[in-house]
């Protein structure tokens, strides 16, 4: 977006000095001519920034001048990585704060880069949670969040879904991630994910941990949810699709890999499922538009069910 850019090109010059709009380019990842624009957008917005031609040339700020970013706390300038996420800044106790911010930062902006800053927020909104699932309660993630920012040891009992279902663990909290309105935090030894929703009681203590270096937080989600979605799908079934049909996930993503239409317009493919358990529910939701082939087990299944049905209403 422009009004990111130019905040961009500001920063660098106030940062960095004199640079050439080769520089700023490459930087940007955008063409010369656009650098140009754009530094005519920020002189015309009343920034004070002036070229030198020649070899030595380039832009640069007049000599003492700074972006008025002035006011804000630590705890404010933290909040602002999460801007675009009013609700959880809110779940973390940062929402204060972070209105605080982003009022001082507006206020800061060049008339421009504020009006492009007014028209973004008007026109989008992050609701990340999907449309069914419950906004769970999670009454301990501040004090998760401190633990993370602090490498504080926690202690938990925790409600897990096998037996024993409520167990004790001792927590080193590497980082706090938020995946579809849940929140999970990623902790030593291990390292484990566990559900802040499911922390029954918490006590912090006083004893520090030393994150490994070696850990990033970002590469350890992907690698896991990699493996969850490979351990979910182990089983597989044989289905036909009528015209038109569309499956989500692993399975659509299998349909479009190797269905092949039938003679009467239908699509076969082989999709990967949870379990049979699974698949019968999510099947049924399709009705006469799918026709499971294999396994057996599932399809006599679906088969009992369509037939209690038709007795029940046939009645």
């Amino acid at each position: 977006m422009k009004s990111a850019r130019l905040v961009s090109i500001l920063l660098l010059l106030q940062t960095r000095g004199r640079m050439t709009a080769a520089e700023l380019a490459e930087e940007l990842e955008v063409s010369v001519r656009t650098v140009y624009r754009d530094v005519e957008s920020l002189g015309a917005a009343g920034v004070p920034l002036y070229g030198d031609a020649g070899h030595a040339g380039g832009y640069r700020l007049l000599d003492g001048y700074r972006t008025r970013l002035t006011g804000l706390t630590t705890d404010e300038a933290e909040a602002l990585f999460l801007a675009g996420v009013p609700g959880p800044a809110a779940e973390l106790g940062l929402g204060s704060v972070l209105a605080a911010a982003q009022l001082k930062v507006r206020a800061a902006l060049p008339r421009e880069l504020r009006a492009h800053a007014d028209r973004i927020s008007g026109r989008f909104h992050l609701d990340a949670p999907g449309w069914y699932a419950d906004a769970g309660d999670t009454p301990y993630l501040p004090a998760v969040a401190d633990a993370v920012w602090n490498s504080r040891v926690l202690h938990i009992r925790y409600r897990r879904w096998r037996e024993p279902t409520d167990v004790e663990r001792r927590l080193e909290p590497y980082g706090l991630v938020l995946k579809a309105g849940r929140w999970y935090v990623v902790a030593g030894p291990g390292p484990r994910t566990f559900r802040v929703d499911q922390i029954l009681e918490l006590s912090a203590s006083d004893e520090e941990f030393t994150r490994p270096d070696d850990f990033a937080l970002a590469a350890y989600w992907s690698a896991y949810q990699r493996d969850f979605h490979e351990r979910l799908h182990r089983a597989q079934a044989v289905v036909r699709l009528s015209p038109g049909t569309r499956l989500s996930g692993p399975a659509g993503d299998a349909v479009a890999a190797n269905g092949r239409p039938d003679k009467d317009g239908w699509t076969r493919a082989t999709v990967p499922i949870e379990s049979v358990d699974h698949a019968h529910q999510d099947f049924l939701r399709l009705g006469t538009d799918i026709e499971v082939l294999e396994p057996a087990e599932l399809r006599q299944r679906i088969a009992e069910t369509v037939t209690t049905l038709a007795r029940r209403y046939a009645t």
